[in-house]
């Protein structure tokens, strides 16, 4: 056996253990021969593990025992890794596995930590028990089965979290009067002929915050708002093509539908983006984000308002954020107009499947990226 393993306190069990991260730096991969560990086959070899609870950056963890040796099991090791993505970089830096070492515990107990769990992420986990000896080795059980499972979306809590950072940024607020959705010609043809002219609401994309739960999930149609500052208009230039649908403001957004919040984030720039939802009220969309999404005052937030003045509604949006709007409902071309504008096609600012910077501190939270 080798020199005692150094444990380094990371985060609390719910039941107030600590529990530590351990690394065996002289491991060669091989789990039945780790540094400083001996095996005792008396020690019960956990089975039946079951996963509950999961979040996007903890989990509960319980497993069946034999009772045979079970008094002198002082500790469990958690073998945490994330699987292996068939399509990943085969250059990439791999992933340093994470072993988990906890005092023995009532079951089932809570895994958490954003520093090594992320929001929607496939892991394996393995445990073993062990009994911590008198020099500071462990003798431990043989490793359990090998189980996977996935954690979950940002829940509201982190989307609010999200939203009061996005807040701080916002910026004043701006007038506008039109929604527009830039697209090349040969999309609106499309529409035309294949779907009689009428805006379908898609899958959102995977872009922007990771645990989004809106990405890969909600079905809308993306709609940009932003004006310039000097014309009050909508900008001449546009990183999705050169024709521009634009429809009044009010067909959109009125008192008929409600505003949510859906993510807030960057792509490694100075320009930051809010993803924002209008949702017919009682459509298939509301539903889906009122269970999911912080709702927004139509009247008084700090991203995109609708307020009446003299019997005239009066639309805002926010200066210092790049606002995306996904409406969720189809949208008839008829209720608007399609042209081609005159500036030119930045691709460089097309937000298409983009992936947020995970070290910007303006955009995130503590948790899972």
């Amino acid at each position: 056996m080798c020199h005692t393993h150094l444990l380094v306190p990371i985060f609390i069990w719910e039941t107030n253990q600590s529990i530590y991260l351990w690394r065996d730096r002289n491991s060669n991969g091989n789990k039945s021969q780790d540094s400083g560990i001996a095996e005792m086959e008396e020690l019960p070899v956990p089975h039946n593990i079951k996963i509950s609870n999961i979040t996007c950056d903890s989990f509960k963890i319980s497993w069946d025992m034999d009772s045979k040796s079970k008094e002198r099991i002082t500790h469990y090791f958690i073998d945490l890794n994330k699987k292996e993505n068939k399509n990943s970089n085969k250059f990439k830096h791999k992933d340093v596995p994470t072993k988990l070492v906890a005092k023995a515990v009532p079951l089932p107990m809570t895994v958490r930590g954003h520093w090594f769990l992320s929001p929607r992420t496939e892991y394996t986990v393995a445990v073993q028990t062990a009994s911590k000896q008198v020099d500071g080795d462990y003798m431990v059980s043989e490793w359990s089965e090998i189980i996977e499972f996935c954690t979950a979306d940002y829940s509201k809590v982190h989307l609010t979290q999200l939203l009061e950072k996005a807040e701080v940024i916002a910026g004043r607020m701006l007038k506008f009067s039109v929604f527009y959705r830039n697209q090349h010609k040969e999309y609106f043809d499309y529409i035309r002929e294949q779907h009689g002219s009428v805006l379908q609401p898609s899958v959102k994309d995977n872009s922007g915050s990771h645990g989004s739960p809106i990405s890969g999930k909600l079905e809308g149609i993306f709609f940009s708002c932003n004006t310039e500052f000097n014309t009050g208009k909508p900008p001449q230039d546009s990183p999705y093509g050169r024709y521009r649908f634009e429809i009044m403001a009010e067909k959109l957004f009125n008192p008929n539908t409600n505003l949510y919040f859906g993510d807030f984030y960057c792509m490694y720039t100075a320009y930051h983006y809010v993803i924002l939802v209008l949702a017919p009220i009682g459509s298939p969309g509301d539903e889906f984000c009122k269970q999911r999404l912080p709702q927004l005052n139509l009247q008084d937030n700090n991203f995109l308002t609708c307020t009446e003045e003299d019997g005239v509604m009066v639309y805002h949006h926010a200066q210092d954020v790049i606002l995306e709007v996904i409406y969720t409902d189809p949208v008839d071309l008829s209720l608007g107009t399609v042209a081609e504008i005159t500036g030119h096609q930045l691709m460089s600012l097309s937000t298409a499947n983009a992936k947020k910077d995970p070290s910007c501190k303006t955009c995130n939270i503590s948790v899972g990226r």
